[in-house]
């Protein structure tokens, strides 16, 4: 990952086309002034109501003298009137055979050296984790993870957050699952994120919280088909270019799986812990093993493992049917020397509050299922305090 930049909204009346890119993009020259049309760097360009999104993929050794050509790219898009927004990715990979690149001294972003933040026993330069910098203003960063999808985590990491803010700490929420994000839906935020006076995306406060999700600068139907720098780059930024302010936590809700995206966090900010969800189902205990390896793998301590859809309480009745199994999240946990946060049912009411983008600890803070989530989130805080101490 390189870099991307983001062109925040204008007053516009037509539609943008992808040949008014193009042509725009002909007027930026390449470091060996060829126009960037004609440089065989450019991946598909996407135009979706007003927003252009494509990448520039360069080699790797090259990467640096290509970061103005990023610039140009963006400053050339950006004025073509019918533009809304857009994202533009500088990519770099290594050709086959290639040698790697040596590493800089200096820094992007204006993040400190690994030196800063490390004691000297920690990784050495050459280390992926030696990239950790803090964000100034938040003091914890907690990624809230599954191995596999479909088992809840976003509503879970909305609801963790809402209520750690019940505790009376600062709370920031970021969906970082950039090919699903759910974030918008639950909260029911519509609007864009507008831009500070350093270009600094501003996060949109809802229910206490301060949210930021790629799902704000794009429509819900688009689909997000990236390449894994392109990922890199996306969730680089969302982590560094957005005025998160003072922060006591900032939770990321993060793609399922262990992919890059998993490992762009850890190699680029200092995580405080994760939170691994998973349903009692053998499959999903299975894949949520794997996200307990990677973690371990990247020196991330595991707060604790939830069970969602622990069991199914019947709303007229009240009768308690264990749908997928039951208790296998806390078997895994003990198994596993890891705590156990708690069990989360299976009901109408938190699927309904969540599709209304009224989330349940927000719309019924009173009810048990508010109670549940505000008891998890005490858990997350003990347990970091715990990390802190260690």
């Amino acid at each position: 990952m390189i870099g991307l930049g983001w062109a925040g909204p204008q007053e516009i009346s037509l539609s943008v086309t992808q040949q008014q890119v193009l042509d725009r993009l002909a007027q930026v020259m390449s470091p060996r002034g060829v126009a960037l049309t004609k440089s065989d760097v450019l991946s598909e360009i996407a135009v979706n109501n007003g927003k252009v999104y494509f990448s520039i993929n360069v080699d790797a050794a090259e990467a640096r003298a290509w970061e103005s050509v990023r610039a140009a790219a963006e400053t050339a898009v950006r004025g073509i009137p019918s533009v809304t927004g857009a994202i533009i990715a500088l990519t770099a990979e290594r050709r086959p055979g290639a040698a790697a690149a040596p590493q800089p001294h200096r820094h992007d972003h204006g993040v400190a050296p690994a030196s800063a933040h490390k004691p000297s026993a920690g990784p050495g330069p050459s280390s992926p984790m030696s990239k950790q910098a803090e964000i100034p203003g938040v003091a914890a960063i907690i990624a809230v993870a599954s191995g596999k999808g479909g088992v809840g985590k976003s509503t879970t990491a909305l609801n963790l957050a809402l209520g750690l803010r019940d505790l009376g700490l600062r709370v920031g929420l970021l969906d970082a699952d950039i090919y699903g994000p759910s974030v918008p839906r639950l909260t029911g935020i519509h609007e864009k994120p507008q831009l500070d006076d350093s270009r600094k995306m501003i996060p949109i406060q809802r229910f206490g919280l301060s949210i930021m999700s790629i799902g704000f600068l794009v429509e819900e139907e688009t689909a997000m088909i990236w390449r894994g720098p392109m990922v890199m780059s996306a969730i680089t930024q969302m982590l560094r270019d957005v005025a998160w302010g003072t922060l006591d936590v900032l939770v990321v809700d993060m793609p399922p799986g262990t992919g890059d995206a998993q490992l762009t966090l850890a190699q680029n900010v200092p995580l405080k812990g994760a939170v691994i969800v998973s349903t009692p189902q053998d499959l999903a205990l299975i894949d949520a093993r794997r996200g307990l390896a990677m973690f371990n793998k990247v020196n991330v301590p595991v707060l604790g493992i939830v069970e969602n859809m622990s069991y199914f309480q019947c709303p007229e009745c009240g009768t308690r049917s264990d749908i997928f199994g039951h208790g296998g999240a806390r078997h895994e946990a003990e198994r596993l020397g890891v705590p156990f946060l708690g069990e989360i049912p299976l009901h109408m009411s938190i699927r309904a509050t969540s599709d209304a983008g009224t989330p349940v600890v927000a719309s019924e803070p009173d009810g048990p299922h508010a109670a549940i989530y505000r008891d998890i989130a005490a858990k997350v805080r003990d347990q970091l305090t715990i990390t802190a101490a260690v």
